[in-house]
């Protein structure tokens, strides 16, 4: 059966804080940090995969996508609507795509993986506006469902 027949996932390095935050909760403080993080492993790596909660993660990546300049690597956010420990969850999916993509792509900019879709970090929108004035007007889409990113003003 040719589908079992695929190549393997790169090799990955994982930095994990230590201490976690609901994404509510972060801010230019934390995408500074992201952002040296970044920095500091850029040559080491073909690419990049940032895991976090939803419901900020559009801010978060295009703020990023702001404020990293010359990128010519691919860095791709992504998360989950049901966590990872559960057996309906998207999150494995979610997390091998984006290292996949990650170093196989030649997009030199910040990305949002999610069910499926490969959306430009400044470009998407979702439902639930968080400010009036944002940098990508994003909303959630709706909490319970996979498709909750959406780029009306640029398709993926």
């Amino acid at each position: 059966m040719e589908l079992h027949k695929e190549d393997s996932l790169p090799s990955v390095t994982v930095l994990e804080y230590e201490d976690l935050l609901d994404s509510c909760d972060m801010g230019p403080k934390q995408w500074r940090k992201l952002v040296e993080d970044l920095r500091e492993n850029y040559d080491r790596y073909d690419g990049f995969v940032v895991i976090m909660g939803t419901d900020t993660m559009a801010y978060t990546a295009s703020a990023l996508s702001f404020m990293i300049e010359n990128l010519g690597k691919t860095i791709i956010f992504t998360g989950s609507q049901v966590p990872f420990v559960r057996t309906n969850s998207d999150a494995r999916r979610n997390l091998l795509f984006s290292i996949s993509l990650a170093c196989t792509l030649d997009i030199p900019e910040v990305c949002i993986f999610f069910d499926d879709k490969l959306l430009r970090a400044n470009r998407t929108r979702s439902g639930v506006r968080v400010t009036s004035l944002s940098l990508t007007h994003c909303r959630k889409v709706d909490s319970g469902s996979f498709d909750a990113f959406h780029s009306p003003n640029f398709p993926p």
